[in-house]
């Protein structure tokens, strides 16, 4: 369902499944001109929606929203302790080859580039734990590029990002972390694309997919 500009994929008396552009904040920012978000959005067609997680503005896909403090407390806590099963597509700079196994590995720790703020960084120091697995899905040699499937096992602002950087293939179009080729795309080629987790209230396993728009 597609409604005063919001992309509703499910909704019930417990929770809502978005689907964000990418380009429009999830939260309200600092300003008045950036007050329009999804969450805004969202609650206008379902006052008691509350936000459980974000996505980056540049990033688009699967949001999760609330519906009322119980299911908030409840989805939040499912965030927290890793139980909501996030995967993400993303074509990255350069051709990355397919590890022996399965998938990769990034086990990277992360903290706040606190001069060159919002930016992130690996800091082994001071860094929090970061993880994220990824599996090479296909290349284009002509763009040498490649298109991969994320998993981030923690949740860390720009975790994706920067462990990509940090790998060498940083995300086509990620004007904060990529190259002067990534800045040149019209957008950054990340997007939020399936969502597996526990209904709040029954307890029934739910799984939501957003194919990717690129």
């Amino acid at each position: 369902m597609v409604t005063a500009d919001v992309t509703v994929l499910y909704a019930d008396t417990a929770l809502l499944v978005l689907d964000k552009p990418a380009g429009l904040l999830s939260v309200p920012g600092r300003g008045a001109d950036k007050q329009d978000c999804l969450s805004m959005r969202a609650q206008r067609l379902y006052p008691d929606a509350l936000i459980t997680h974000r996505l980056d503005q540049a990033t688009s896909g699967l949001m999760l929203m609330a519906r009322g403090a119980e299911s908030n407390r409840k989805l939040s806590a499912a965030f927290a302790d890793r139980s909501v099963g996030k995967r993400y597509v993303a074509v990255v700079e350069g051709i990355l080859a397919a590890p022996k196994e399965d998938g990769g590995v990034i086990d990277l720790p992360i903290s706040v580039d606190w001069p060159n703020r919002p930016r992130r960084i690996i800091d082994p120091q001071d860094g929090k734990p970061s993880v994220t697995r990824w599996r090479v899905l296909s290349h284009d040699e002509h763009a040498q590029t490649t298109r991969l499937e994320l998993e981030p096992l923690t949740g860390r602002s720009h975790q994706l990002r920067v462990h990509l950087q940090a790998l060498g293939h940083p995300i086509v179009g990620d004007t904060l972390y990529g190259s002067q080729v990534a800045s040149a795309a019209a957008r950054m080629l990340l997007h939020a694309q399936s969502l597996d987790l526990r209904h709040p209230v029954s307890g029934e396993a739910m799984r939501f997919v957003s194919a990717a728009p690129f």
